[in-house]
């Protein structure tokens, strides 16, 4: 029997167990990949994983049962018919009994469409000469170069009559740079790729590009110099948004978190309770949306069957959404809004980010700059240091440059940036017309942890923080 055989199955075993509601996710993962370091080839990688994730609702209570490559009916059955007397044995416990909001049950076969095709040979080929870019600087030390593509294959049924398969490309590169002299060490490192082919890492995103300019800064930040702490105006890129985005925009928006489901290991949301109401200035504006082509978090369904929807989450410095899953959106009296994803077949769905951004605005980032007196223009995510509730923050960027009477000056190093999120958000006053969406890839959430794929970005945004040099 195909994957699809058994997870119709498993849905009717389920609903004979006594469960009220079942659904499964049947998963197909290749993976392709290696490691470059210095000129040479480390290790590669090369496999194929698949199963079952067989999720059952019953009186109130969830219960979760995984299987890899199962052999027969049999091989099943019991573990569900015990998953399903588990669940049952929790609802009698269990105080707050779960319920799903209604949605509509769907047919389809989504294929997403890829230019070029991966193969390891080209692959390695351009890896060999991203590490070979990277070395051309003299006074780089070290070269990383890491490309993987994974190909998916998932299929969606559960007991209300959807059925969906979606089938999908991933393909990632991850470079580093590290420069040494005279006792100063300097890292400068991106992520490019995307949901697509082969094109995603040689066309608008071409990694040979990339290898290039952090190679370039890696270098030219061994003469950088530091900065003093000041509080001061700030233009943060849209590398650097996607980061700020991610952390201090998108996991509080999860429903999950502001419900304090997640608050015994990663915490809560300090906005918990206000919704409808004013936490930033009118250039605030946040957007979640499954629909933006190529980026990581690209889907048509999400891991619930539900459709992808673009979601607003900040409108003009209004709090007005959250991510929700069927469970959370009946607990908020709202709908569900495809928010729901697991890194595998393995794991329980969560509510997760899709591709969370600030939106774009109507300034130029050369004006932005050239309004600033006294400021900095900050780059490139690097580190995140994030307290439970997300609301003071600082997040080192990879460089930054001093902005002087609308001019930029010279190149600043070893640069955090940091904040609490009210105040930050209150001192926005630009956004710019620029978009981009940065590929974030290993987002951890959850307990067991999770690791996933996303999309983050936004406009050069301008507004006022702490800024210092530490020491590395």
């Amino acid at each position: 029997m195909s994957l699809e055989d058994y997870a119709d199955k498993a849905v009717k075993i389920a609903l004979d167990s006594g469960s009220q509601y079942c659904d499964v996710r049947a998963e197909l993962v290749q993976t392709s990949g290696f490691v470059i370091e210095n000129g040479e080839v480390e290790n590669s990688v090369l496999s194929n994983d698949s199963g079952l994730g067989i999720r059952v609702l019953v009186n109130g209570a969830w219960g979760f049962y995984s299987v890899s490559m199962p052999h027969s009916r049999d091989d099943i059955k019991q573990n569900i018919v015990n998953t399903v007397k588990t669940a049952r044995y929790y609802s009698e416990n269990k105080k707050q009994k779960t319920h799903l909001a209604e949605v509509r049950s769907f047919t389809d076969n989504v294929n997403f469409k890829i230019k070029s095709e991966p193969n390891i040979e080209e692959m390695v080929k351009i890896g060999l000469e991203s590490d070979k870019i990277i070395h051309d600087k003299k006074r780089i030390i070290k070269s990383s170069v890491s490309i993987h593509h994974d190909k998916f294959h998932k299929y969606f049924v559960n007991s209300e009559g959807s059925k969906i398969t979606q089938d999908f490309d991933d393909v990632m590169a991850n470079l580093s740079a590290t420069s040494h002299y005279s006792g100063l060490t300097q890292s400068v490192s991106t992520t490019e790729g995307g949901r697509g082919g082969l094109e995603m890492i040689t066309g608008k995103n071409d990694i040979l590009v990339a290898s290039r300019e952090i190679s370039e800064k890696a270098d030219a930040l061994l003469d950088a110099k530091t900065v003093k702490e000041e509080k001061a105006t700030v233009v943060m890129n849209p590398d650097f948004v996607a980061l700020l985005s991610h952390e201090i925009l998108g996991h509080p928006s999860e429903a999950d978190r502001v419900l304090g489901k997640e608050m015994a290991w990663a915490g809560g949301a300090w906005w918990a309770g206000k919704l409808g109401t004013k936490i930033g200035s009118s250039e605030l504006n946040v957007i979640d949306d499954p629909t933006i082509p190529s980026s990581l978090g690209w889907y048509k369904y999400d891991d619930e069957g539900v459709p992808a929807t673009k979601k607003v989450l900040v409108e003009d410095g209004i709090l007005s959404n959250h991510m929700q899953s069927r469970e959370t959106a009946s607990i908020f009296d709202t709908v569900p809004n495809s928010s729901m994803r697991a890194t595998g077949y393995s794991f329980m769905p969560l509510v997760r980010m899709a591709c969370t951004c600030i939106a774009p605005g109507n300034w130029n980032p050369d004006e932005m700059i050239k309004d600033v007196k006294n400021g900095f223009l900050i780059c490139n995510m690097k580190i995140p240091s994030i307290d439970m509730m997300r609301y003071n923050w600082s997040i080192s960027c990879q460089y930054a440059q001093k902005i002087e009477n609308g001019e930029l000056g010279e190149l600043l190093r070893d640069v955090i940036v940091m904040g609490n999120s009210p105040e930050f958000f209150d001192s926005i006053d630009a956004r710019g017309k620029d978009f981009t969406v940065r590929p974030i890839g290993n987002c951890g959430k959850g307990d067991p942890m999770q690791i996933m794929r996303m999309g983050n970005g936004g406009p050069h945004i301008r507004g006022k923080s702490t800024v210092k040099s530490v020491s590395t």
